[in-house]
């Protein structure tokens, strides 16, 4: 129970659904609220597809290319605690990713689906969290269900988002983004120890 908690919370970090609420608005502004339904669906399932590819291949992808599974766990762990700092110390989730948008690309896939809700660092928990190695198929069905759970949070938050952003704010929203920020470096932390760990055989 505690591994399927912490496993929740590290896609709650890395997908961040509160911080998608901003980007959601300043892509969808203007829209009609059919329009804006629309959107947030096609971006939920092109990010599902996406990081579902990941959990089924990923790992195939690195094998085929002799790249060990602890060398990416410790060279993934280094990129989201980097992307954590971001988080933490540069501009929040929310800054940043407004300022992608083009009003003329499609924003249910840029930068709404790519990458704001699947973000390089839900890619790399993908194929972390379902290794073949530690996890059996159950467990990885399981970690794919608590993703897809997140992804379907993330949905609801934004189909909601016009009454969180009012009660939250944008300056809550930066603040909750650099709390999973803090949350995320300490997982990564973890994640690199432990590929140390396998790959030194410890």
């Amino acid at each position: 129970m505690h591994e399927f908690i912490a496993t929740f919370v590290f896609f709650f970090a890395v997908i961040d659904p509160i911080g998608t609420i901003p980007v959601y608005m300043a892509v969808t502004a203007g829209m009609t609220e059919p329009a804006k339904r629309r959107v947030a669906a096609k971006s939920i399932a092109i990010a599902a597809a996406v990081l579902v590819f990941f959990v089924i291949a990923g790992e195939l992808i690195l094998t085929s290319i002799d790249i060990p599974l602890s060398a990416f766990q410790v060279s993934g762990g280094i990129i989201l605690f980097l992307f954590a700092l971001t988080m933490i110390f540069g501009e929040s989730k929310p800054e940043e990713e407004i300022k992608m948008i083009n009003r003329e690309s499609e924003t249910a896939t840029f930068p709404l689906a790519i990458p704001s809700i699947a973000s390089p660092g839900a890619i790399l928990a993908a194929v972390l969290l379902t290794e073949n190695n530690r996890f059996d198929l159950w467990e990885q069905f399981l970690t794919t269900a608590i993703m897809c759970l997140v992804l379907f949070i993330t949905l609801i938050l934004m189909l909601l988002s016009s009454f969180i952003h009012r009660f939250v704010g944008t300056l809550g929203t930066s603040i909750i983004s650099r709390v999973m920020g803090m949350i995320l470096a300490a997982l990564a932390v973890t994640n690199i120890l432990s590929g140390i760990q396998v790959f030194f055989g410890l």
